[in-house]
């Protein structure tokens, strides 16, 4: 029986480590932290918990399947309770637009503020993004993408779909109103990536909402890790806790283990779920074969999230509200290419308590407000001027959205980019992997498969095909596919 070692716990690692458990692998599952779940662990601070990361839960079946394969239910372990509306939009202008629920509310509200032109503007958007969705999503999210040959037989329908426009391109066609453009271009931010360079690829995000709705995990997301972390555990997976992975080792080029900060474990073959470019500079010490992974190379925007609790209950605040700038292209030029500080940043703010009333903490409202900013490549000093940054948030969301906000506040910490990079060993801090540009995309992303070593693995945000809760989750069906190919089925 072949044994695997899986390096991070995040939704990747996870879902990998169930999979190949299924297919009777011996697993070990190795943690930096003292708690699971990566980017989606739980923060307690002061008695209040909060969610550190993602939170919009799309494509509930991904991961219903990694209880399903033991022959469990997702539903057994946590209750996921849907958002309604998905987001609320509000403009510098003071107009808002609530999106999402049903499909029949959304067209009418966008032709009772923006007019019909519009509406059927955003009926023919959604078609659109339905047919890149069954391209791109339901045939080919988890397919191996090994060789370049394997990516450009599909290149006649990715023509079709117009793969070499931008999202923002792709949305504003349709509509008249900036306003619209904007919001209804805004999910790349949500995987990485600027709506002004993302293939139109990623517009497959729009129908996938409406495929299966948008949900919240009851408690918190951190609910999902526990109860992946039980599941794990009953299975006989060995969890790993306060356990640095410091060198892949190799011989005879192919993988033997993995030193750690607790001792060596020797293995058959390794899967990472550790930043590919922070894998290769530091665990591996070589370059990846691959020319897309090496010749300038865009990580995701760094984040700056503010995570606090209030006195006060802000019942007006929908679970998810997007809070655009006046700037936009400007902003986000400056965030992605010119990494310069901004002073007004757009705004996504998260307030649980409109969907689950648990989250509702000691009769406190809890939130966490997050801000695309530049990566660490901007040397930027976050050590001093987090606090600046701190106090423009908390001036635009008491000014746009939360009366009263500055007296209220009876809990806050705030994380930068340096915890991305420290805590969580992202290259130069950023949010999540590289960008979902075409040239980073299918083959030209991280493979799941190592070109260079035999028996290494990748699965997570910068691996095919992508960031984004189902992005990561579909990873590891890709990479499952090439192990059991590789080894074979160990039941």
């Amino acid at each position: 029986m072949k044994n695997i070692v899986v390096i991070g716990s995040g939704f990747g690692g996870l879902s990998i480590a169930s999979r190949l458990r299924s297919k009777g692998f011996n697993i070990t599952l190795i943690e930096k932290q003292n708690d699971l779940g990566g980017r989606a662990r739980t923060f307690v601070h002061n008695g209040y918990k909060y969610d550190a990361g993602p939170t919009v839960i799309t494509a509930p079946y991904l991961i219903n399947e990694l209880f399903t394969i033991h022959s469990d239910k997702l539903s057994n372990h946590v209750n996921l309770l849907p958002v309604k509306p998905w987001y609320r939009f509000l403009f510098d202008n003071g107009e808002y637009l609530d999106y999402g629920d049903k499909l029949s509310s959304t067209v009418r509200e966008i032709k009772s503020k923006y007019g019909y032109g519009d509406a059927k503007g955003y009926v023919k958007l959604l078609k659109h993004s339905k047919r890149i969705f069954n391209k791109a999503f339901i045939e080919l999210a988890d397919e191996p993408f090994e060789t370049m040959g394997s990516m450009m037989k599909h290149l006649p329908e990715l023509l079709r779909i117009r793969f070499d426009r931008s999202v923002y391109k792709a949305v504003d066609m349709h509509f008249s109103n900036k306003n619209l453009s904007q919001a209804l271009s805004m999910h790349p931010l949500l995987v990485g990536g600027n709506p002004y360079s993302t293939t139109s690829i990623y517009l497959l995000i729009q129908y996938l909402e409406w495929k299966w709705g948008v949900y919240y995990s009851e408690g918190g997301t951190g609910k999902i890790i526990d109860a992946l972390e039980n599941l794990l555990t009953n299975k006989g997976v060995e969890i790993k806790k306060n356990t640095e992975a410091h060198k892949i080792v190799i011989r005879k080029n192919k993988v033997i283990g993995v030193e750690t900060s607790q001792g060596m474990i020797a293995s058959d073959g390794v899967v990472c779920n550790s930043d590919p470019t922070y894998t290769y500079k530091k665990l591996l010490g070589y370059k990846s074969k691959k020319i897309s992974n090496n010749l300038n190379l865009k990580h995701s925007m760094g984040l700056f999230v503010l995570y606090f609790s209030t006195n006060k209950l802000y019942e007006n605040v929908k679970h998810h509200t997007i809070i655009f700038s006046k700037r936009h292209y400007e902003l986000l030029n400056d965030i992605f290419n010119k990494k310069i500080f901004i002073t007004d940043p757009s705004l996504y703010l998260h307030r649980p308590g409109a969907t689950d009333p648990s989250m509702i903490q000691n009769n406190k409202d809890t939130f966490y407000v997050l801000a695309p900013v530049p990566n660490n490549i901007s040397g930027i000093d976050w050590d001093k001027r987090g606090k600046e940054f701190e106090s423009i948030i908390i001036d635009i969301l008491q000014e746009k959205v939360m009366p009263n906000l500055k007296e209220n506040i009876v809990d806050s910490f705030y994380v930068t980019p340096d915890y991305f990079e420290n805590e969580l060993n992202t290259y130069a801090g950023s949010g999540f992997g590289i960008q979902p540009v075409f040239t980073q995309s299918a083959y030209f992303r991280y493979g799941n498969k190592s070109l260079e070593t035999e028996g290494l693995y990748f699965v997570g945000a910068s691996t095919h095909p992508g960031a984004g809760v189902p992005g990561v989750l579909s990873t590891a069906k890709v990479t499952e596919k090439l192990i059991t190919r590789d080894y074979g089925d160990n039941k």
